[in-house]
């Protein structure tokens, strides 16, 4: 298991990279990293929800990452992307976090910063639009 202890409480930074704070995307790098993987980078405003899903789905469609069927049994790996609807849209992707184990995943808030939360629990369980394995 690694540490993310550390990470607990970094404030949210709109293109957050570092410890100084991180957005969604650079904290589910950060995490990534820790696990030795290299998921790529993008840099997009918080608010532009359409360019975040275009951008989650496209690296869906080109292979980088494979669905987990989690609804139907299949075991979610550590670390394990966990792609969000926050404030919009059903099936639009404009926040992500990872999936740590234990039925938590880590991310990064605007007005709260980077907390873990449980993704059966609301609001989280009806917001979750997909659970994927890095593929590279």
């Amino acid at each position: 298991m690694i540490d993310y202890s550390d990470l607990i409480g970094t404030p949210f930074v709109q293109d957050g990279r570092s410890k100084a704070g991180y957005d969604c995307y650079g904290l589910t790098k950060e995490i990534f990293a820790r696990y030795g993987k290299d998921i790529g980078e993008y840099w997009c405003c918080v608010d532009d929800k359409a360019k975040i899903n275009a951008i989650y789905r496209g690296a869906v469609a080109n292979g980088r990452w494979q669905e987990v069927d989690y609804k139907h049994g299949e075991p979610i790996p550590v670390p394990a992307l966990v792609g969000l609807r926050f404030n919009a849209p059903p099936g639009c992707v404009n926040h992500t976090g990872v999936y740590i184990g234990d039925g938590k995943f880590i991310h990064a808030r605007e007005r709260i910063g980077v907390c873990v939360s449980s993704i059966t629990a609301p609001p989280w369980n009806k917001q979750v639009v997909g659970i994927y394995k890095f593929i590279g």
